[in-house]
């Protein structure tokens, strides 16, 4: 018994969580618990006369044996192992998987107490979707002679954030803690695979039965969450101030900034950014540069652009790039009258998934309107002011009909021309008197 309570103080203190799970061993049938399979279990002072793992349910250090598999947060202490977890962003976890041979000490000797073949393995998710609330995670502990010849626990992963996580292995963190030679080793990456081997005296799956030779795994998951934003601005070119929008003239030149951000935990590979131009607006050729950590002064990169999209490279998590370009207004006859909103819209591609974000030119063209009469645009009411015959008379008016002449006949006609004959005569007969009276 010196040794368990030696074993005790080198475990895990999760004093709080073990007289938890002690108090859930006797008021919580097992069937409701998540392990497997339905087994005989035993106490500590009556032991398994046969190789079996983790069915002791009184056990002073760990509590019911079946519930072996527990999980924290890497930072916390190990009194907050627990049977669920929720999950955050980049974070990482510590999994804990106990196994202890129940065979009675005494059967060691002759060797039917001895676990050959004793292994530990995990099954992790590879991925928590958003919203989940019970993703399992299962160990296993097992050995060819054991009966069973393995058991199982799981643990739960919760997901409240606004997107998937995915869970990794941590490389290299699979460690063994025990009273043996085995204490501190770093064991295979197949623990979350294929499994691996248990041990005492080395890691060679050869395991006595009784309490000395219990013992317990550790290893680490990070929680992967791959997000990323793209952000588009616009300025006049010469001025020095970016926006989301800016007024601008037919003919002038704007430079459009698109700026991509990995805001996850993952490295993503081989962004693809491309931009769409709006009508009235074309791309200056030659103009596009990639600026980010490999290229911190800008270089100039493919039109392509604005047609089949750059790929801009990969982007580890925290790490961001530019894209720059310019474009210029088109000539005023093909815009429509009062404002045009010009709007731009640049696309980030990742194997994430893809976002888009816009920016916005505003060009006014001021046209004159027609006029029907001399400063009055057409559609004024002025403009339906009647036509005059005569100033002030409109037409129509009865004034705009001249007055009826007197009316002459033939009778009247020939009076006429002989009352003018006659008078030609006595003009000519007046004429011819006085020259007579001068020859005189």
């Amino acid at each position: 018994m010196s040794k368990l309570f030696s074993l005790i103080k080198r475990a895990p203190k999760r004093l709080i969580a073990l007289v938890t799970m002690i108090a859930l061993a006797v008021i919580v049938p097992a069937a409701l618990l998540a392990w497997g399979p339905d087994r005989a279990t035993f106490t500590i002072a009556n032991p398994a006369g046969y190789v079996t793992f983790n069915s002791i349910t009184d056990n002073p250090s760990h509590g019911d044996e079946r519930n072996f598999m527990q999980v924290r947060e890497a930072n916390a202490g190990n009194e907050t192992y627990a049977d669920s977890i929720s999950l955050s962003a980049g974070h990482e976890y510590v999994v804990y998987v106990y196994y202890h041979n129940n065979a009675a000490s005494n059967l060691n000797d002759g060797g039917t107490g001895i676990a050959h073949g004793a292994y530990v393995k995990a099954s992790i998710p590879a991925v928590v979707t958003k919203g989940n609330t019970d993703t399992k995670a299962v160990g296993y502990v097992g050995a060819n002679n054991a009966n069973p010849t393995l058991v199982w626990d799981d643990i739960s992963f919760s997901n409240t954030t606004n997107g998937d996580i995915a869970l990794r292995y941590v490389p290299g963190s699979a460690t063994i803690h025990s009273f043996g030679a085995v204490n501190g080793q770093t064991m295979s990456d197949s623990i979350v695979t294929t499994g691996t081997s248990l041990g005492y005296s080395a890691l060679n799956g050869e395991l006595p039965g009784c309490n000395e030779y219990a013992g317990y795994v550790t290893f680490r998951v990070k929680a992967d969450q791959p997000n990323f934003t793209i952000e588009k601005q616009v300025r006049l070119v010469g001025s020095t101030t970016w926006s989301e929008s800016v007024n601008a003239k037919a003919g002038d030149s704007v430079e459009y900034r698109i700026q991509y951000i990995n805001t996850g935990t993952t490295t993503q590979n081989d962004v693809v950014i491309k931009d769409v131009l709006p009508a009235h607006m074309s791309y200056v050729s030659g103009s596009t540069t990639l600026k980010n950590a490999s290229n911190p002064n800008g270089k100039s990169v493919s039109d392509n652009l604005t047609t089949s999209g750059i790929n801009i490279g990969n982007y580890t998590a925290g790490s961001n790039a530019y894209v720059k370009f310019i474009a210029k207004v088109n000539s005023e006859s093909n815009l429509t009258c009062g404002m045009n909103t010009l709007t731009n819209t640049a696309v980030a591609e990742t194997n994430n998934g893809s976002k888009q974000d816009t920016a916005v030119v505003k060009v006014n063209k001021e046209c004159k309107p027609k006029e029907c009469k001399p400063g009055i645009p057409e559609g004024d009411a002025r403009c339906n002011t009647p036509k005059e015959c005569k100033p002030g008379i409109p037409e129509g008016d009865k004034r705009c009909t001249p007055e009826k002449l007197p009316e002459t006949g033939a009778g009247e006609n020939i009076l006429a021309a002989l009352g003018l004959g006659a008078l030609v005569t006595s003009i000519g007969y007046y004429v011819a008197s006085r020259r007579q009276l001068a020859n005189k």
